[in-house]
């Protein structure tokens, strides 16, 4: 346990001076902070935006915001708190400007099954759960339950109270519960318990 945390800290105080170095000009400290943050953020973008492509892009302007805002930061939260802000930003302004939400409505409406046995034995997989979720709530489970990030990270990231992302996340964790009773399975069972 005690490593983990040193090598974290580490991880952490590493991070910080490629940013100073960044602030300072240096391409190269910038490429290793992409190299850092590349796939989480890809995954994290897959996740909220659920579309390849559209997380393909997403990445690239984030970096590029990231770089054009990096004299913004402050050590006052982490840098990847930081970084996972300019994320989310970013994405509830390309589901806002596309209007992915409601097109996701009228999808989920018409590709239910008329009836639950329909469903292959009952079972849901996590990429079900995540449709069954407002984009609020996508985010608060992947930062939380993928990225492991703590309440109080969560609720920089997301301009929210920590005690109130606690609570939206407990209320996720009931929906999703509730939704595996309905339906059953080991593969429900497996997700909420991960969550």
């Amino acid at each position: 346990m005690e490593k983990d945390y040193r090598e974290a800290k580490s991880n952490s105080e590493e991070i910080e001076l490629l940013v100073e170095r960044t602030k300072l000009g240096d391409k190269e400290a910038f490429a290793s902070i992409i190299r850092i943050f590349e796939k989480p953020m890809y995954i994290y973008c897959y996740h909220i935006l659920k579309n390849k492509e559209e997380a393909e892009d997403a990445l690239q302007e984030i970096f590029i915001k990231v770089y054009e805002k990096i004299h913004k930061y402050r050590p006052n939260m982490t840098f990847s708190a930081w970084l996972y802000k300019i994320a989310y930003n970013y994405s509830l302004n390309q589901i806002r400007s596309k209007k992915r939400w409601f097109r996701f409505i009228d999808r989920y409406k018409y590709d239910q099954p008329e009836n639950p046995s329909q469903q292959l034995d009952g079972q849901t997989t996590l990429k079900d759960f995540l449709n069954l979720l407002t984009t609020e709530e996508r985010h608060i489970i992947v930062l939380r339950a993928i990225h492991r990030y703590n309440f109080n990270e969560i609720s920089e990231i997301m301009n929210m109270k920590p005690a109130t992302v606690r609570k939206k996340y407990e209320r996720l964790r009931k929906k999703l519960q509730t939704k595996e009773v309905k339906e059953g399975g080991t593969v429900n069972a497996s997700i909420t318990k991960s969550i």
